[in-house]
C-alpha cells in the first residue's frame, strides 16, 4: 500500500465534482487491505479471497442486507436488468455479496433473475472491516428509484418467503446494513457507500457512471445522478 496516499475514511462519490473524482482514483482505504484476505462463498459452496474478486479488474460490489429483504430482492431485481455487454465493454465486473448461508443463494438469484456474480460473507468479516452499519439512522425511502412495494406489502411478502423457504430463518443478520464499492484494479478505490438503512441503496445510475458502463434506466422516473 501506498504510504502517501491519503486513505479514504469516509464515503465518497457523492456531491464530487470531476477534478476531485479524478483524485479520488489514487486513494486507497485501509481497511479494504484487511478485508482482502477474507473468504467469500458461491453458490456452490467454493470459497476465494475477497481481494480476488477485484484484484484484476474493477468491480462494482454491492452488499446486501439479507436475502429475505424485500428492499435487497427489489434493488437486486434492478441490477439484474443491466446487461451483460455493458460491463464486458468497460472491463467491470459486477458484484454482490450477502451474509447468509450460500445455500439461499441459488433461490435468491432464480427470485431476482440476477445472473451475475454472487456470494456470500457469512462470518459477516467483510461488512465488519469495511464499516458497514448495524441498526438503521432512519426509515425514510425518498430518493429509492429502486424500491418498488411499500413497508407493509414489502414485510408480509419476506414473511411469506420466510415461511415458504426450506429452512425458515432471515437469510442473514437483520440489523446488518449493507453499502456499495467501487474498487479496482488492486487496493484502488473508486467509491465508497454504507447504507444508513434498508432503503439507501446508493441509484445503480450513479454506480454506472463512476464505474464508466454505459447507463441503464430504471421504471418511468427520470434518472437523477448525484455529483
Amino acid at each position: 500500500m501506498a504510504t502517501e496516499s491519503s486513505p479514504v475514511v469516509q464515503q465518497i462519490g457523492r456531491n464530487t465534482n470531476d477534478k476531485s473524482a479524478k483524485l479520488l482514483n489514487a486513494m486507497y482505504h485501509p481497511d479494504l487491505e484487511l478485508a482482502a484476505s477474507c473468504l467469500v462463498t458461491d453458490q456452490y459452496g467454493k470459497s476465494c479471497e475477497f481481494g480476488d474478486l477485484y484484484r484484476d479488474k474493477k468491480a462494482i460490489i454491492i452488499f446486501v442486507r439479507n436475502f429475505l429483504c424485500y428492499t435487497c430482492k427489489e434493488y437486486v431485481e434492478d441490477l439484474a436488468k443491466i446487461p451483460k455487454s455493458y460491463l464486458q465493454a468497460a472491463d467491470v465486473r459486477l458484484i454482490v455479496i450477502g451474509q447468509s448461508s450460500y445455500q439461499h443463494i441459488k433461490e435468491f438469484c432464480s427470485l431476482t433473475k440476477y445472473s451475475h456474480e454472487i456470494y456470500v460473507d457469512n462470518d459477516k468479516e467483510i461488512y465488519c472491516k469495511l464499516g458497514m452499519k448495524k441498526g438503521e439512522s432512519s426509515s425514510s425511502s425518498a430518493g429509492s428509484p429502486h424500491v418498488k412495494s411499500n413497508m407493509i406489502t414489502g414485510s408480509i411478502k419476506s414473511i411469506w418467503r420466510a415461511m415458504t423457504s426450506p429452512a425458515f430463518d432471515f437469510q442473514g443478520d437483520p440489523s446488518q446494513q449493507g453499502g456499495a464499492l467501487i474498487v479496482g484494479p488492486g487496493n484502488r478505490v473508486h467509491f465508497l457507500h454504507h447504507d444508513m438503512n434498508r432503503y439507501d441503496h446508493m441509484p445503480i445510475v450513479n454506480l454506472l457512471h463512476y464505474a464508466g458502463v454505459q447507463a441503464v434506466h430504471f421504471g418511468v422516473r427520470s434518472p437523477i445522478l448525484e455529483v
